[in-house]
Order: C-alpha cells, then sequence, then structure tokens
C-alpha cells in the first residue's frame, strides 16, 4: 500500500490507517473455506456436550486432524485431546462450571458490553435484526449473542459483515479467555484459537480488558424489557414477569325479557 500523501491531515491519515488495520484480510477461495471450517467447529465446540455431540468426538477431532497447520488448528487439537478423553458426565459438569456459574466467562458476549442495562436489550435486538437482515434464521433456541450463534453466523456470512459481531465483542471475548486460564480450562483453547483469527490486539484492549475484569460491566438492574419482556439473571438467562392475579368477575344477575330483577 503506498504511502498517504503528506498534504492529508495527520488525524485523517490515522484514521485510514486504523480502518485499514481493522479492514478483514483478503482470503483465498480455500482460505475463506477452512476459516468457516474453524469457526464451525468452534461453534459446535462451545455447545453443551449433550449426548449428541459426545458421541460425534471421532468425527469432529478428525475434521481438527485435518487442518492445514495454522495458530487456530493447534489450540484446537489442544482442545480435541482433552475432549475425546474425557468422561460423557464429566464434560457436562465442568461445561456448566465454567460457562453457568461463572460470569466472567459466560458465553454471553452483550453482558461484557453492556451488562444489566438497557443497551444490552438494545444490542440483542440489532444482533438479532442484522441476522434476519442476512438471511440468516437462529434456530437454536438461544440468544443471539450466544458465542456459539455468533460463531455460526461467522462462519456462514464471511470475514466482513458476518465476523463483525465478534470483532465488536473482542475484548468480551479476551476476557472469556482469560478467565478460562485463569481456571485452567482446557475450554481456554478454543477462545485462544478465536483470538488468533482476530486483529492484533492494541494497548487499549489490554487496558480495557483489565479494567472490566477489575470492575465489571455496567450494572443497572433495569431488565431486558426491550427485548423479550423479561429480567436478566445470570448471563442469559431471562425470568419471565410474575403474572397478574386473576380478575374474579361476578356472574351477571339473571335477566328476564322485562330487563333485570
Amino acid at each position: 500500500m503506498s504511502p498517504l500523501p503528506g498534504t492529508v491531515p495527520a488525524i485523517v491519515r490515522a484514521r485510514l490507517r486504523a480502518a485499514t488495520t481493522r479492514r478483514p484480510p483478503r482470503l483465498t477461495p480455500e482460505e475463506a473455506e477452512q476459516r468457516a471450517l474453524v469457526l464451525r467447529l468452534l461453534s459446535l465446540l462451545l455447545q453443551y456436550p449433550d449426548t449428541e455431540l459426545v458421541a460425534a468426538r471421532p468425527t469432529v477431532a478428525a475434521a481438527v486432524e485435518a487442518l492445514p497447520p495454522s495458530p487456530a488448528a493447534t489450540e484446537l487439537a489442544a482442545f480435541t485431546a482433552w475432549f475425546t478423553a474425557q468422561e460423557p458426565e464429566a464434560l457436562e459438569q465442568h461445561y456448566v462450571e465454567m460457562f453457568d456459574l461463572r460470569r466472567k466467562s459466560s458465553l454471553y458476549l452483550t453482558y461484557y458490553l453492556h451488562g444489566d442495562t438497557r443497551r444490552r436489550g438494545m444490542a440483542l435486538l440489532a444482533l438479532a435484526q442484522s441476522y434476519r437482515a442476512a438471511g440468516w434464521e437462529n434456530g437454536s433456541g438461544e440468544l443471539p449473542d450466544h458465542l456459539p450463534v455468533v460463531l455460526e453466523f461467522a462462519a456462514l456470512s464471511g470475514p466482513g459483515a458476518g465476523e463483525a459481531p465478534l470483532r465488536r465483542h473482542r475484548r468480551g471475548l479476551m476476557l472469556i479467555h482469560q478467565a478460562l486460564a485463569d481456571a485452567a480450562s482446557p475450554y481456554r483453547h478454543l477462545l485462544a484459537a478465536l483470538l488468533t483469527l482476530m486483529p492484533p490486539v492494541t494497548e487499549a484492549d489490554l487496558a480495557a480488558v483489565a479494567e472490566l475484569a477489575a470492575e465489571g460491566p455496567p450494572d443497572e438492574d433495569v431488565g431486558l424489557e426491550p427485548y423479550a419482556g423479561g429480567l436478566f439473571a445470570p448471563p442469559g438467562t431471562f425470568v419471565p414477569p410474575d403474572r397478574a392475579a386473576p380478575t374474579l368477575v361476578p356472574p351477571s344477575p339473571p335477566t328476564s325479557p322485562d330487563g333485570p330483577r
């Protein structure tokens, strides 16, 4: 890329360079296919290890082994080596402990950016609308910011608009990785694999993640009414509002052709 002329104001040059840095790399068709496969594997392996996923472990491990050498492939291989060797009950227990019981490693990305505030509800709406605009329906039953859902969308839609939600929540992903690493969880390898696909880390990213780890996301205790009318409990859990007590209507008095008696 040729250097920008000196007559361009410094602030414009800085913004153009930043935009160039953030722009997804141009990939060959083969590279794009392999990148999509990595994202699909990450999406699959970050889901709850139910009976179907546990039964598919040999197939998944073979797909990981067949990936071309890359930092992401190395991290995926480290995870599948552990994943294929565990008993199903141990996998289930570990998954629940890492992702359902710990806020710092929840897989619901908008929580890290917006916490328990109205803005999170609006972010969920915007994310769901971006899926529909791309012609994709989230049929998983999960919220649109659940990381496996975001990864599947990225795999289907490509490194441009498809990976934009991942880039937007880069700092949340870094915090999840840090929390999993602190817990010595093998799932840290999956987040590490994903982060190898992201733009380089900046000093601002590191400072923001440190602040997020120390102070937590915003907290407003207002629920997520703009999204689905429910209250936010732990990340990803909606608690439906209490139903109003039924109104008891007294029976109407008997009537006759001559009117009420």
